[in-house]
């Protein structure tokens, strides 16, 4: 390693490739004698060295670097003051004094810098140069950086020069009013209220938004006293600050006449421009509202775009949800705009309780509004009905399903007569709706009549198991598997031999799902496991694996040489999960297949059985060359010897 004397010598060399490691070595070996060296060749035009040079420089610190460094802050060179700046401002802390020496330099650009790098130091020391140049300096720059420092010291003992500061001239004010908020003091409170009096527009919005950000109680009432006698841009500001640091709740603790008051100012907010000024206008209103500010900030929602203002739309419903049933939500709901009856809808789906009833209003105006709203509404309304609707609503949803026709709407009745309130008395019009071209429809009507049940339903889809249409067939088969699959069984025995796949595959689910004899549906269910159909032979396998006992080993091995390599899959899962040693052989075979997500398998699952011969062979998978293959076997040996 070299010395310091050698690295002098190094850092004068003609090759810059030399320099460049030499003065990044000197920072690695903590070289202060090259310091003085080291600033020097910050003027270098060469990048690999001022950057090998910064960096030893802020290793090495101290007040030897802080001296070598501040005659650079005199460049001609903007690159090399600028250098000079980023190291001061991490190692200036380290020799203050040099620093607190600058703030009186004659050069105000010196005293610029200094009182810039003095906001990095995190030191208390900086505090009272940076207000006596505040107060005093007669450079606006001065007294503009010296600012931005205090509130980036952000220390509480600069509160009292800075409140001195706030009737500086307006490009002073900006950053004065910045530290203070970033600071957030309580005496501050005062000295920014005092200064609105005098303050151009632009500083006196600058002060009542820091107003609201410090959130302090006791501005209230102040901004409170000079509402009325603002403009209206500068009064929209009070009425998000105020609401800021309040919060919309506590609004309704003023009196009757301030709170009359403060609404019809929040109703002016409502219109401004400003997105901040809108939103806090409608959450005070949320609380001190009524018919006029439920318009309003409908007519905004409705501008809004679902995807792209997602978020601030769903605070908006949820402020006129907090309003309540008013008057304004009727109109729109029935009215031509489409984007606010939307909004209507979803305002009055969370006003509504869980449960709809003929004595709630909401559910009413819902109800009464539908055969009168457009399609893309009606949707929207019956969606919500049918959500918190009983049997009370019954008759508003039968009147659907004889008078409406749209898929989506008749979806929504038939959940709600037929699976949630299973009403046998619907069953002649939901049982045809299983033919509507639309499959969800189908679908619908499908669950209904299942969740309904009975005889008289069970009849209906033995009836329809005896159609020749396949889907009639499969959808019977389905049902007559959840209605009762034993007393279903010849039918469901027929189903598993059906010429259509799908239906072979809902019978032999359904066969399994029974709950009853074992010996009623094994041998038809096990039949399939040489089915045509890759699917069926994959459902047998994964039921043998939810019923396996002893019997199905047999059956589960010679699944490993299914055709399929899914198949195959199913079946080491299911060996490999129950530990069934019988499989080992044939799963080592299955390491030298050719899709190599067998072998991964068959991998996991001898990591699963264990035993001797299953280890050996997961020893030898780890001698291959395929990384993600020999981690695999890796993690099943663990798993063999912690057993």
């Amino acid at each position: 390693m070299a010395d310091c004397t050698e690295y002098l010598a190094l850092l004068s060399s003609d090759n810059k490739e030399i320099v460049r490691e030499s003065a990044f070595r000197a920072g690695e070996d903590n070289c202060v004698e090259a310091v003085p060296r080291l600033a020097e060749l910050l003027k270098t035009n060469h990048l690999g060295i001022q950057e090998a040079v910064d960096s030893s420089l802020r290793k090495i610190g101290g007040r030897e670097t802080v001296e070598a460094v501040i005659p650079l802050l005199r460049s001609d060179e903007a690159s090399v003051r600028n250098l000079a700046m980023d190291i001061l401002r991490e190692v200036g802390n380290q020799d203050m004094p040099s620093l607190i020496d600058l703030t009186m330099d004659d050069d105000p650009d010196i005293r610029i810098f200094v009182a810039d790098i003095l906001g990095s130091t995190g030191s208390l020391l900086a505090v009272q140069p940076l207000c006596e140049a505040l107060l005093g300096d007669p450079e606006v720059n001065v007294r503009y950086q010296a600012a931005v420092s205090l509130g980036e010291l952000g220390m509480e003992d600069a509160i009292h020069c800075l409140n001195q500061a706030i009737n500086d001239e307006e490009w002073v004010q900006y950053s004065v009013i910045e530290a203070l908020t970033k600071i957030g003091h309580t005496s501050s409170v005062d000295a920014l209220v005092k200064a609105l009096d005098g303050a151009s527009d632009l500083v006196a919005s600058m002060i009542i938004d820091s107003l609201g950000e410090m959130g302090n109680v006791k501005a209230v009432t102040m901004l409170l006293r000079r509402i009325a006698d603002s403009p209206t841009a500068l009064r929209n500001k009070i009425v998000k600050a105020i609401v800021k640091i309040l919060g919309g709740k506590s609004l309704t603790l003023l009196s009757d006449e301030e709170r009359e008051r403060f609404r019809q100012y929040l109703l002016v907010a409502l219109q401004d421009e400003d997105e901040e000024i809108q939103d806090a206008a409608i959450q005070g209103l949320a609380y001190v509202g009524g018919e006029e500010a439920s318009a309003g900030i409908l007519s905004i929602a409705g501008r809004l775009d679902p995807d792209r203002d997602h978020d601030r739309l769903q605070l908006i419903i949820g402020f006129l949800a907090q309003i309540g049933l008013t008057e304004a939500l009727k109109t729109v709901l029935l009215g031509e705009d489409q984007d606010e009856a939307r909004v209507a809808v979803q305002v009055l789906s969370q006003i509504a309780p869980n449960a709809c009833t003929l004595d709630d209003c909401v559910c009413q105006v819902l109800m009464e509004a539908f055969w009168k709203a457009s399609l893309p509404v009606q949707r929207q309304i019956v969606g919500v009905v049918a959500a918190k609707g009983d049997e009370q609503t019954k008759d508003f949803f039968i009147k659907i399903l004889n008078e409406h026709q749209d898929g989506t709407v008749l979806k929504s009745a038939v959940y709600l007569l037929g699976e949630k309130l299973r009403l046998s008395e619907v069953v002649n019009r939901i049982f045809p709706l299983m033919e509507h071209p639309y499959d969800d429809v189908k679908e619908a009507a499908l669950d209904a009549c299942i969740a309904i049940g009975g005889p008289d339903v069970q009849a209906r889809f033995q009836e329809m198991f005896g159609r020749p249409e396949p889907i009639n067939r499969l959808m019977a088969a389905y049902a007559l598997g959840k209605l009762g699959p034993m007393e279903n069984l010849d039918i469901l025995t027929q189903a598993a031999e059906d010429e259509v796949p799908d239906i072979r595959k809902v019978a032999v689910e359904a066969l399994a799902a029974s709950g009853g004899d074992d010996a009623a549906w094994r041998p038809l269910v096990l039949h399939r496991l040489f089915d045509e159909s890759k699917d069926v032979r994959l459902t047998v396998v994964e039921i043998m694996g939810r019923h396996y006992d002893r019997e199905m080993v047999p059956h589960l091995l010679d699944a490993l040489n299914d055709e399929d390599d899914w198949v195959k899959i199913r079946a080491m899962d299911a060996l490999g999960e129950h530990a069934t040693t019988e499989a080992v052989p044939l799963m080592i075979d299955m390491l030298d297949n050719s899709n190599r997500f067998v072998v991964m398998k068959a991998v996991e699952a001898l990591g699963n059985i264990g035993g001797s011969e299953a280890f050996a062979a997961l020893l030898e998978v780890t001698n291959r060359d395929e990384y993600e293959l020999v981690s695999a076997a890796e993690e099943a040996i663990s798993k063999i010897q912690e057993m």
